[in-house]
């Protein structure tokens, strides 16, 4: 075990450095410059003459101004960082995490086309897949996310076009074997799309055969749950023109304040997510010597399903877990733990400074039989208050809960 804490938050400082000094605009050798880059708001850009401005606009692909919907000064820089932390060539910045899971398959997709999604993958692109993209003649699978890969080779048809992973799972945490989904999908000439929210700046995808990497920057890179944004990354030319001209088509883009509020928060997101991680890593401990917890759903832990791959493929862990309670305990005495808490705050989304705890019992649709944990489960995501004041928070629900069944 502690060479696992050792891991969880070794990432963490080896981002330090980069999320400090990129994505800075370089300062002039006349004049000095603010350490943050400033807000520009704007939507029509002027320009010196016409063929200033049709020479402009043949730049659609880099990070140039052009016009306000395709991206502020400022929305570059975020997109330049965003690029560094994930390994990529080339990121976009989009309105919201969703929109980040939902541009990329728009892109990539076409009618007649099929697609494979993990069981456990974020409630709303399922539903997008099984809404929008079903009228639009495009077909989905299910996979188990721990699907080996005799599996996954069965269920690849001729086309297919992309595989999507999400690791760990939204709800049950499972960390899948990404390097071999990488394999599979490019040998049958498909794109393999993560969704990489957890693992920002502790799993690297491209080192591991990702083509689209996915981040919900409302999360820990925003940091203060203040801001809807989201990401797209590539480190492939051809897929970022396509990327991008989808994204222009669309009119997919985050808004300036969005954008600086969201490099504010990158500046500190590794000091803060070393502190989480730290912190949720003993609060995992603590409630996995419980006797009302049956499994802690921490990749660091072996309990954890695809614990092996976490431990081969990551260089840290965050701060969002799940508990998953004894099966003879009922899910009403879990509503009224939940309720009873007092430093938990409950409510969605996740990465801000702020503990939150969600039920994930009731609320969360599988197409997979025994996909969901026997018992009644909850989501917890641990922020910067005192571990042992969160701990002592916890104790006091399992008290109600303890009380409520014997009522």
């Amino acid at each position: 075990m502690e060479n696992a804490a050792k891991q969880v938050t070794s990432g963490w400082k080896r981002l330090s450095s980069l999320l400090v000094q990129g994505g800075r605009p370089e300062p002039t050798p006349e004049e000095g410059s603010f350490v943050n880059a400033p807000v520009t708001r704007g939507s029509t850009v002027l320009f010196p003459s016409l063929a200033a401005m049709k020479e402009q606009g043949l730049r659609s692909h880099e990070h140039e101004l052009i016009y306000g919907a395709m991206g502020t000064p400022i929305q570059h820089e975020l997109e330049k960082l965003i690029a560094l932390i994930e390994g990529g060539t080339h990121s976009q910045v989009v309105s919201s995490g969703l929109a980040a899971c939902t541009l990329p398959l728009l892109a990539f997709l076409n009618a007649g086309d099929h697609l494979l999604l993990p069981d456990s993958v974020y409630g709303p692109t399922r539903r997008f897949a099984s809404t929008m993209l079903a009228r639009l003649g495009i077909e989905t699978s299910y996979y188990a996310p721990l699907a080996d890969e005799a599996t996954i080779i069965g269920m690849m048809r001729e086309n297919t076009r992309v595989v999507f992973a999400e690791s760990p799972g939204s709800h049950t945490f499972e960390v899948q074997d990404v390097p071999m989904l990488a394999r599979v999908a490019h040998e049958r000439n498909a794109l393999l799309m993560l969704d990489n929210t957890w693992g920002i700046g502790i799993f690297q995808p491209f080192r591991h055969g990702v083509d689209v990497s996915i981040q919900a920057l409302t999360k820990y890179p925003a940091g203060h749950s203040d801001v809807i944004a989201g990401a797209i990354t590539v480190a492939d030319g051809a897929l970022w023109k396509d990327l991008r001209d989808a994204a222009i088509q669309i009119g997919q883009l985050a808004g300036a304040d969005e954008c600086w509020l969201t490099l504010r928060g990158l500046r500190t997101m590794a000091v803060r997510l070393e502190r989480q991680a730290q912190s949720a890593l003993l609060v995992a401990q603590w409630l996995r010597g419980r006797p009302e917890v049956a499994r802690v759903l921490h990749p660091a832990f072996e309990e954890c399903p695809g614990h092996e791959f976490w431990q081969r493929d990551f260089e840290g862990a965050s701060s969002l877990f799940g508990v998953e309670l004894r099966a003879d305990l009922s899910v009403a005495a879990m509503r009224d733990m939940i309720d009873a808490l007092a430093l938990f705050g409950i409510g969605a989304s996740w990465g801000g400074y702020e503990s939150l705890v969600l039920p994930t019992t009731g609320g969360v649709r599988r197409s997979l039989p025994n996909a969901m944990p026997e018992g009644p489960s909850f989501r917890l995501h641990i922020g910067l208050e005192d571990p042992n004041d969160l701990i002592a928070d916890l104790e006091g629900g399992l008290e109600v809960l303890r009380a409520s069944l014997a009522g």
